[in-house]
Protein backbone atom coordinates (compact mmCIF):
# COMPACT_ATOMS: atom_id res chain seq x y z
CA UNK A 1 0.00 0.00 0.00
CA UNK A 2 1.43 3.40 -1.08
CA UNK A 3 1.81 5.63 2.09
CA UNK A 4 1.44 9.38 1.74
CA UNK A 5 2.76 11.35 4.22
CA UNK A 6 0.50 14.40 4.44
CA UNK A 7 2.26 17.72 6.30
CA UNK A 8 2.14 21.47 6.42
CA UNK A 9 2.12 24.66 8.92
CA UNK A 10 -0.26 25.90 11.20
CA UNK A 11 -3.19 27.11 9.43
CA UNK A 12 -2.54 25.62 6.12
CA UNK A 13 -5.62 23.77 5.91
CA UNK A 14 -4.33 20.35 6.24
CA UNK A 15 -7.66 19.28 7.91
CA UNK A 16 -9.27 20.64 4.73
CA UNK A 17 -7.64 18.85 2.04
CA UNK A 18 -7.63 15.38 4.88
CA UNK A 19 -11.33 15.54 4.54
CA UNK A 20 -10.98 16.08 0.61
CA UNK A 21 -9.40 12.83 0.34
CA UNK A 22 -12.33 11.10 2.56
CA UNK A 23 -14.58 11.78 0.47
CA UNK A 24 -12.93 9.56 -2.21
CA UNK A 25 -13.23 6.95 0.20
CA UNK A 26 -9.05 6.80 1.14
CA UNK A 27 -8.51 5.91 4.60
CA UNK A 28 -7.04 9.10 6.70
CA UNK A 29 -4.62 8.48 9.89
CA UNK A 30 -4.38 11.59 11.40
CA UNK A 31 -1.00 11.08 14.23
CA UNK A 32 -2.48 13.98 16.43
CA UNK A 33 -5.64 11.73 16.73
CA UNK A 34 -3.66 9.36 17.52
CA UNK A 35 -1.87 11.14 20.20
CA UNK A 36 -4.91 12.48 22.00
CA UNK A 37 -6.00 8.73 22.03
CA UNK A 38 -2.77 7.16 23.51
CA UNK A 39 -2.91 9.57 26.60
CA UNK A 40 -6.65 9.21 27.38
CA UNK A 41 -7.78 8.47 30.72
CA UNK A 42 -6.44 5.19 31.91
CA UNK A 43 -3.77 4.86 28.80
CA UNK A 44 -0.37 3.70 30.19
CA UNK A 45 1.14 6.67 28.25
CA UNK A 46 -0.47 9.60 30.82
CA UNK A 47 0.19 7.43 33.76
CA UNK A 48 4.11 7.81 32.66
CA UNK A 49 3.67 11.69 31.92
CA UNK A 50 1.82 12.16 35.47
CA UNK A 51 4.57 10.48 36.65
CA UNK A 52 7.21 12.68 35.48
CA UNK A 53 5.76 15.90 35.35
CA UNK A 54 3.84 15.61 38.50
CA UNK A 55 0.00 15.62 39.30
CA UNK A 56 -0.61 19.17 38.21
CA UNK A 57 -0.60 18.36 34.63
CA UNK A 58 -3.80 16.40 35.54
CA UNK A 59 -7.52 17.62 35.48
CA UNK A 60 -9.56 17.06 38.25
CA UNK A 61 -11.37 14.15 36.31
CA UNK A 62 -8.10 12.68 35.61
CA UNK A 63 -7.52 13.62 32.34
CA UNK A 64 -4.80 15.80 30.45
CA UNK A 65 -4.46 19.19 31.23
CA UNK A 66 -3.19 20.04 27.62
CA UNK A 67 -3.22 23.71 28.02
CA UNK A 68 -0.45 22.63 31.64
CA UNK A 69 1.55 20.94 29.70
CA UNK A 70 2.21 22.99 27.15
CA UNK A 71 3.28 25.51 29.72
CA UNK A 72 5.76 23.27 31.28
CA UNK A 73 7.78 21.91 27.78
CA UNK A 74 7.66 25.20 26.18
CA UNK A 75 10.49 26.63 27.14
CA UNK A 76 12.37 23.29 27.93
CA UNK A 77 13.81 21.33 25.54
CA UNK A 78 14.68 18.96 27.96
CA UNK A 79 11.16 18.66 28.80
CA UNK A 80 10.15 18.28 25.80
CA UNK A 81 12.72 15.59 25.22
CA UNK A 82 11.21 13.41 27.58
CA UNK A 83 8.00 14.08 26.83
CA UNK A 84 8.53 12.93 23.20
CA UNK A 85 10.17 9.89 24.10
CA UNK A 86 7.16 8.73 25.88
CA UNK A 87 5.10 9.73 23.36
CA UNK A 88 6.39 8.77 19.85
CA UNK A 89 6.96 4.87 20.38
CA UNK A 90 3.53 4.95 21.15
CA UNK A 91 2.32 7.06 18.27
CA UNK A 92 4.41 4.96 15.80
CA UNK A 93 3.36 1.59 17.07
CA UNK A 94 -0.51 2.98 17.20
CA UNK A 95 -0.23 4.10 13.38
CA UNK A 96 1.73 0.98 12.42
CA UNK A 97 -1.15 -1.31 13.97
CA UNK A 98 -3.65 0.87 11.80
CA UNK A 99 -1.69 0.70 8.22
CA UNK A 100 -1.62 -2.96 8.68
CA UNK A 101 -5.27 -3.19 9.20
CA UNK A 102 -5.76 -1.33 6.06
CA UNK A 103 -7.10 -2.53 2.50
CA UNK A 104 -6.71 0.38 0.47
CA UNK A 105 -4.28 1.06 -2.52
CA UNK A 106 -3.01 4.14 -0.62
CA UNK A 107 -3.65 5.79 2.32
CA UNK A 108 -2.96 9.78 3.58
CA UNK A 109 -0.75 10.12 6.85
CA UNK A 110 -1.29 13.51 8.89
CA UNK A 111 1.70 14.43 10.36
CA UNK A 112 1.85 17.65 10.92
CA UNK A 113 5.65 17.26 12.32
CA UNK A 114 6.62 15.02 9.96
CA UNK A 115 10.04 17.21 8.66
CA UNK A 116 10.49 18.31 12.23
CA UNK A 117 10.50 14.67 13.87
CA UNK A 118 11.93 12.72 10.89
CA UNK A 119 9.29 10.29 11.14
CA UNK A 120 10.49 8.84 7.04
CA UNK A 121 10.70 5.53 7.73
CA UNK A 122 6.98 4.70 7.03
CA UNK A 123 5.87 7.17 4.25
CA UNK A 124 6.32 6.69 0.50
CA UNK A 125 6.08 10.16 -0.40
CA UNK A 126 5.32 13.75 1.15
CA UNK A 127 2.80 15.84 0.58
CA UNK A 128 2.84 19.46 1.35
CA UNK A 129 -0.25 21.45 2.14
CA UNK A 130 1.34 25.06 1.22
CA UNK A 131 -0.17 28.90 1.76
CA UNK A 132 1.49 31.92 2.13
CA UNK A 133 2.87 33.04 5.98
CA UNK A 134 0.26 36.01 5.82
CA UNK A 135 -2.54 33.60 5.28
CA UNK A 136 -1.42 31.34 7.90
CA UNK A 137 -1.17 33.97 10.26
CA UNK A 138 -4.83 35.28 9.65
CA UNK A 139 -6.85 31.64 9.79
CA UNK A 140 -4.79 31.17 13.18
CA UNK A 141 -5.74 34.37 14.58
CA UNK A 142 -9.44 33.56 13.40
CA UNK A 143 -9.62 30.59 14.36
CA UNK A 144 -7.67 30.16 17.21
CA UNK A 145 -8.38 33.78 18.96
CA UNK A 146 -4.44 34.74 19.39
CA UNK A 147 -2.75 37.77 18.43
CA UNK A 148 -0.53 37.49 15.15
CA UNK A 149 2.75 37.77 17.30
CA UNK A 150 1.87 34.58 18.80
CA UNK A 151 1.04 33.03 15.72
CA UNK A 152 4.85 33.77 14.46
CA UNK A 153 6.21 32.64 17.94
CA UNK A 154 4.41 29.12 16.35
CA UNK A 155 5.59 29.47 13.04
CA UNK A 156 9.35 30.36 14.20
CA UNK A 157 9.38 27.18 16.29
CA UNK A 158 8.42 25.06 12.92
CA UNK A 159 10.56 24.59 10.41
CA UNK A 160 10.39 26.97 6.92
CA UNK A 161 8.08 26.75 4.21
CA UNK A 162 10.94 26.88 2.10
CA UNK A 163 12.06 23.43 4.23
CA UNK A 164 8.97 22.08 3.55
CA UNK A 165 8.48 22.93 -0.26
CA UNK A 166 11.98 21.09 -0.49
CA UNK A 167 11.16 18.34 0.62
CA UNK A 168 8.23 17.55 -0.84
CA UNK A 169 6.98 15.18 -3.67
CA UNK A 170 3.40 17.09 -4.27
CA UNK A 171 2.58 20.02 -3.05
CA UNK A 172 -1.18 21.54 -3.04
CA UNK A 173 -1.30 25.14 -3.16
CA UNK A 174 -4.31 25.87 -0.28
CA UNK A 175 -4.56 29.47 -0.45
CA UNK A 176 -6.99 29.92 -2.67
CA UNK A 177 -10.93 28.46 -3.14
CA UNK A 178 -12.66 25.62 -1.93
CA UNK A 179 -13.04 24.33 -5.44
CA UNK A 180 -9.30 24.67 -6.50
CA UNK A 181 -8.07 22.65 -3.67
CA UNK A 182 -10.39 20.04 -4.18
CA UNK A 183 -9.15 19.67 -8.32
CA UNK A 184 -5.50 19.58 -6.55
CA UNK A 185 -6.60 16.73 -4.48
CA UNK A 186 -8.64 15.11 -7.36
CA UNK A 187 -5.61 14.94 -9.50
CA UNK A 188 -3.85 13.95 -7.11
CA UNK A 189 -5.96 11.14 -6.20
CA UNK A 190 -5.67 9.66 -10.00
CA UNK A 191 -1.74 10.38 -9.52
CA UNK A 192 -1.32 8.10 -6.30
CA UNK A 193 -4.09 5.24 -7.57
CA UNK A 194 -1.50 5.15 -11.03
CA UNK A 195 1.47 4.98 -8.44
CA UNK A 196 -0.22 2.73 -5.72
CA UNK A 197 -1.39 0.24 -8.91
CA UNK A 198 2.54 0.33 -10.02
CA UNK A 199 4.10 -0.48 -6.81
CA UNK A 200 1.56 -3.79 -6.85
CA UNK A 201 3.28 -4.69 -10.27
CA UNK A 202 6.50 -4.15 -8.95
CA UNK A 203 5.84 -6.52 -5.99
CA UNK A 204 8.49 -9.67 -6.07
CA UNK A 205 5.82 -12.78 -7.00
CA UNK A 206 5.77 -15.68 -4.15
Amino acid sequence: MLVIGLTGGIGCGKTTITDLFSELNIPVIDADQVSREIVERGQPALKEISSRFGREILQPDGSLDRAQLRRIIFDDKNARSELEAILHPRILTSIEERLDNLDSPYVILSIPLLLETGHYGMIDRVLVVDCPRDTQIKRVCARDRISPDQVQAILDAQCSRQERLTAADDVIDNSGSYQESKSQVSALHIKYLDLAGQMLENEPSE
